[in-house]
C-alpha cells in the first residue's frame, strides 16, 4: 500500500521533531521533510508534492500563514493547522482556514511546552481524512468569488443589524471547511440583507468569538458571537459560541437566542441539530435551513424535523465543494433537501429562496 506522504512545518526545532516523530507511528504515513519557514515550506511542497502538509501555527504567525498562502496558490495541498490555543495563536488559525487550510488541531497546553501526544490519534485521523479531498474541492474554495470589504468596520451598528421586524428567519450548519465556505456565503450578501441568520459552526470556546469578528471584518451584514437572552434582529448574523448549544424562542412578537450546556448530540456541542429543531417550531416565521461541509451526520436530523414541520427551503452544499461531504450527504439520504448548491452560488440562493431577488427586478 503507497504511504501518505507528509511535510511538517514549524518554526521550532522541537514543535518539527514532536510532530514528525508522532506522525511516523502510523505504518501508512510517511514524512517526507519537515521546513522551518515560508520558503523551505514552499519549496519542498513543490519538489516532493505531499499529501498532506501540517503547519504549526506559532507567535509571530506571519511566517506560518505566508507558508500556507503561498502553497495554496502556488499548488494548492490540503493543510492541517496546529494552533496554539493563545489570542494571537486562534486568530492566525482562523486566517489560515479562511486562506485555504482544511481543518485544525488544538495544542495541549502546559508550563513546560506542549505534550503532543495527546493529539496524536486526532493528528493521524485528521491527515487521513485531508488526504482523501480532491485537488478540484481545494482549487474550488481558493477562487475569490466575492468582493470582500477591506476595511474593519468602526462599530458594529454601521451597519443594517437593528431591525425586530422580519417574517423569514435563515439557520446554517458546518463544520470541517466551515470557516472558510462561510466567509464566501456571508461575505456575498449584501448590505440590505433584512433577515436574521442563526449560525453552527463545530469549533471549541474562544475561536467561535474570532471568526465571527473575522467574518464581520468582511462582510457587508453584522456577525456577532451569540449571547444569552439576546435580541434576534434581522440583517444580523449570530454564531453560536463554542461549547454551547443555541436554539430560538419566539415570545410574542419577538425571537430570542437562548444558549445551553446540555449533553452533546452527535458528539458537537453547539449541535446544528439542536438549532434546527428549534427553528422548526417557530411557526410564524419562514424558515430556511441550510447545511454545510461537516463530518458526521449532525443537522440531518433536525433539518429533517424542520422540513415535515413546513420549512419554505432547505438546502445544502454540493459536493464540488465540501471539503468534507457527510453531513450534506446524511441530509440528502433522509430526502430532506431541496436544493444542493456549491458555496459560492449559496449566497444568491438564500436572496433567491427569500423572495429577494425577485425585489430587485
Amino acid at each position: 500500500m503507497q504511504k501518505l506522504k507528509v511535510l511538517v512545518v514549524a518554526t521550532s526545532v522541537m514543535m518539527r521533531k514532536q510532530i514528525s516523530n508522532l506522525i511516523a507511528e502510523d505504518s501508512i504515513i510517511e514524512v517526507i521533510g519537515a521546513a522551518r519557514n515560508a520558503s523551505e515550506a514552499v519549496s519542498i511542497v513543490q519538489e516532493l508534492r505531499p499529501d498532506v502538509v501540517t503547519i504549526d501555527i506559532e507567535v509571530p504567525e506571519l511566517n506560518s500563514l505566508v507558508a500556507l498562502s503561498s502553497i495554496m496558490s502556488q499548488r494548492p495541498t490540503p493543510i492541517l493547522i496546529l494552533s496554539s490555543g493563545s489570542k494571537d495563536g486562534i486568530t492566525a488559525t482562523i486566517t489560515g482556514l479562511q486562506n485555504g487550510a482544511v481543518d485544525f488541531i488544538s495544542k495541549p497546553t502546559q508550563i513546560h511546552g506542549p505534550d503532543l501526544s495527546q493529539i496524536k490519534d486526532e493528528l493521524i485521523f485528521k491527515i487521513k481524512q485531508a488526504a482523501q479531498i480532491p485537488l478540484r474541492t481545494l482549487i474550488l474554495n481558493n477562487i475569490t468569488v466575492s468582493k470582500v470589504m477591506t476595511g474593519l468596520q468602526a462599530e458594529d451598528n454601521s451597519k443594517n443589524g437593528c431591525t425586530e421586524e422580519f417574517d423569514q428567519i435563515v439557520a446554517i450548519g458546518c463544520g470541517v471547511g466551515g470557516p472558510k465556505a462561510l466567509e464566501i456565503v456571508i461575505s456575498s450578501l449584501p448590505a440590505n440583507f433584512p433577515y436574521p441568520l442563526l449560525i453552527v459552526q463545530h469549533m471549541p470556546p474562544k475561536y467561535t468569538k474570532v471568526l465571527a469578528e473575522r467574518l464581520n471584518r468582511f462582510s457587508s451584514v453584522r456577525v456577532v458571537e451569540a449571547k444569552d437572552d439576546q435580541l434576534v434582529h434581522g440583517g444580523t448574523a449570530y454564531i453560536a459560541p463554542g461549547n454551547c448549544h443555541m436554539t430560538v424562542v419566539q415570545q410574542g412578537q419577538v425571537c430570542r437566542i437562548k444558549l445551553h450546556k446540555k449533553a452533546s448530540v452527535n458528539g458537537y456541542r453547539p449541535s446544528i441539530d439542536v438549532l434546527f429543531e428549534s427553528i422548526s417550531g417557530l411557526k410564524i416565521l419562514k424558515q430556511h435551513l441550510i447545511l454545510m461541509t461537516g463530518r458526521g451526520n449532525d443537522g440531518a436530523r433536525g433539518m429533517l424535523i424542520a422540513k415535515q414541520a413546513g420549512a419554505q427551503s432547505t438546502l445544502v452544499e454540493s459536493q464540488e465543494t465540501s471539503i468534507v461531504n457527510e453531513m450534506p450527504e446524511a441530509a440528502v439520504e433522509l430526502k430532506c433537501v431541496d436544493y444542493e448548491v456549491p458555496s459560492f452560488l449559496l449566497a444568491s440562493k438564500i436572496m433567491e429562496v427569500t423572495g429577494m431577488l425577485d425585489e430587485q427586478i
